[in-house]
């Protein structure tokens, strides 16, 4: 019969690398079946509960508490295991102290390793934010791996971080590589032109490990923590981290690595990555990305994917980076647009399939988005006769046909909606189908052509500019003659497509380059992150998991290991009155 023993420290703050191998040695020991070494959180004393491993006496431990339990052969073998912790606890100690003088606080680590850009943060998630504040308070870059880091606080972290023009990569973010060192959990792979941007620590280790494999490198590898994509925090590190890379002359190619984002958060990152000026892949795990490419901006389904058409681009000679291009792989011919102020994007639909194509493509792009369609993700048109922020309307749905024929027969309708819409002076571009072919509208180009010319003419007069784009399906031997719709078209000032893909991009394109001022980083207050911090091989601070700190010096890295401790012992609200103290 075995017999369960405990020992309970207050205070004893010890990382989780240090418990877990103290609690290994202690499961090695003659007459032991089982070992338990944790902080006493509830989160572990339930899980102690749960395996047999909580005697009554552990459960009114504290999260400051060491808490040590064995479960042995007989009371002797238990008791020779405890006497064992203070000696193992000892000899880590010395060892550790091996490495060097280790100062007690993050100032003091500053003051002896002041080229130090960076402080990585692994300490309990209770403290960490007040950690990550006091490094950039000291002008410091972090990295935060500490999750249970409550969501108000990242948000303030990062706004902090953006007002200083430093990076916040989390919390809970597992992997970095900076400046060719990585940082937490990294793999060693080859420097080059990839650029790496992930809030999934694994994604970015599997693309720049297949980066690697493939015969390409790494630029820089920058982690987000895993709610950044999250509609409360908007991206902020993402859009930073993209801001940087498009800098970096040593970045060719762009990786964007996400498990599915805010669909708020998606349209601020694709426009920021349309402005990069560079190649960007995005991989956003589970999210439905139809287009396969947007100008500079690829969609991939997969990691492998995504690390394949990185590397194709990265590799791809003297190709010039970001210039437009068709859906279908032509050219687009880039013309100087004068500065606009951004519009709502109107699209007014005679096909039902055309329409449900382009709301899917624009899902992503566009927040909120409006239909008479149901979609998820699309908000509901409560009335059809007024569109709302940015609409996809399908005028040939049964409601808007009752009593009067098909706008594919008739135009009436359509040339009321597109007046209508072209008069809203919050409307930059109007999307219309034209389809040709048998028992269609005879010719349709000469009712619509009039109506779009006026309607720019006006539009125009006002002082702003509207974009027509008038997508065209038919072939060159139906009746209505293509060719001929086509220069009806063009001459009245419309951008004639052939597929949605074309039309989409063509917005795309036109939305980008009326917004040339905005900048990538997220929010009016933002600073931009210096490039040189990138620079390598990076000096470091390391305010938690020892096997951080050892890592970096693997790596060739300077680095100082603090010797931190929980404020006041571990008693929070001791350190929450000594705080306000000191304010």
């Amino acid at each position: 019969m075995t017999v369960l023993r405990c020992l309970l420290r207050s205070g004893a703050y010890h990382d989780s690398v240090v418990l877990m191998r103290l609690q290994a040695a202690l499961a090695e020991l003659p007459g032991v079946a089982d070992a338990a070494v944790v902080m006493g959180t509830e989160a572990n004393r339930e899980l102690l509960a749960a395996s047999g491993l909580l005697p009554e006496e552990a459960a009114g431990a504290r999260p400051e508490d060491l808490l040590v339990v064995v479960k042995a052969e007989n009371a002797a073998a238990a008791e020779e295991a405890l006497g064992r912790v203070d000696p193992l606890l000892a000899a880590r100690a010395a060892a550790a102290a091996d490495g060097g003088f280790r100062p007690r606080t993050l100032s003091s680590a500053v003051q002896l390793l002041p080229e130090a850009r960076w402080v990585l943060v692994s300490v309990p998630g209770r403290h960490a934010a007040a950690v990550a504040h006091e490094a950039l308070g000291l002008g410091r870059h972090v990295f935060l791996y500490s999750d249970n880091v409550p969501l108000d606080a990242e948000v303030a972290l990062k706004r902090a971080a953006r007002q200083r023009g430093l990076l916040m990569m989390g919390p809970d973010c597992g992997t970095a590589i900076v400046g060719g060192v990585g940082f937490g959990f990294a793999n060693r792979v080859r420097r080059g032109s990839v650029g790496l941007i992930g809030a999934s620590g694994t994604g970015l280790q599997t693309v720049a490990c297949r980066v690697h494999e493939l015969g390409a490198g790494v630029s820089q590898a920058l982690g987000t923590g895993g709610r950044d994509l999250a509609a409360e925090v908007g991206g902020a590190t993402a859009l930073q981290a993209l801001d940087l890379l498009a800098r970096d002359e040593a970045t060719r190619a762009i990786v964007l690595v996400s498990k599915p984002p805010d669909p708020s958060v998606v349209a601020r990152l694709l426009m920021a990555a349309g402005r990069a000026g560079k190649e960007v892949v995005c991989c956003f795990l589970g999210l439905p990305l139809p287009m396969r490419r947007l100008g500079n901006v690829h969609f991939t389904a997969g990691l492998d994917e995504a690390a394949e058409k990185a590397v194709e681009l990265a590799l791809a000679g003297d190709e010039p980076h970001g210039g437009g291009r068709r859906g279908d792989g032509t050219a687009v011919r880039e013309e100087p647009r004068p500065a606009a102020a951004p519009g709502f994007l109107r699209a007014l639909f005679a096909g039902g399939t055309l329409a449900y194509e382009a709301l899917l493509a624009l899902r992503p792009l566009l927040t909120p988005l409006h239909s008479n369609l149901s979609l998820a993700g699309v908000l509901p048109l409560s009335d059809l006769g007024r569109s709302r922020g940015h609409t996809v309307l399908d005028l040939g749905d049964d409601e808007l046909t009752v009593g009067r024929p098909h706008p594919m027969l008739d135009n009436a309708l359509r040339l009321r909606r597109l007046r209508q819409e072209a008069a809203d002076p919050e409307v930059g571009a109007i999307l219309l189908d034209v389809v040709l072919g048998e028992g269609a509208h005879p010719d349709p180009a000469a009712e619509l052509a009039p109506a779009i010319a006026e309607a720019r003419t006006a539009a125009a007069g006002e002082g702003r500019e509207l974009e027509v784009i008038v997508l065209l399906v038919g072939s060159d031997e139906d009746p209505q003659g293509l060719a001929r719709q086509a220069a009806a078209f063009g001459g009245a000032g419309a951008r004639v497509v052939r597929t949605i893909a074309q039309a989409v991009e063509r917005w795309w394109i036109l939305e980008i380059g009326r917004r040339p001022g905005e900048a990538a980083a997220a929010g009016s207050d933002a600073a931009s992150v210096p490039l040189a911090d990138l620079d390598g091989p990076p000096a470091a601070i390391n305010v938690g998991l020892e096997s951080f700190h050892a890592s970096l010096l693997a790596q060739g890295a300077a680095a100082v290991q603090v010797d931190w401790r929980p404020p006041a012992g571990g008693d929070e609200r001791l350190a929450a009155l000594l705080a306000r103290m000191r304010t």
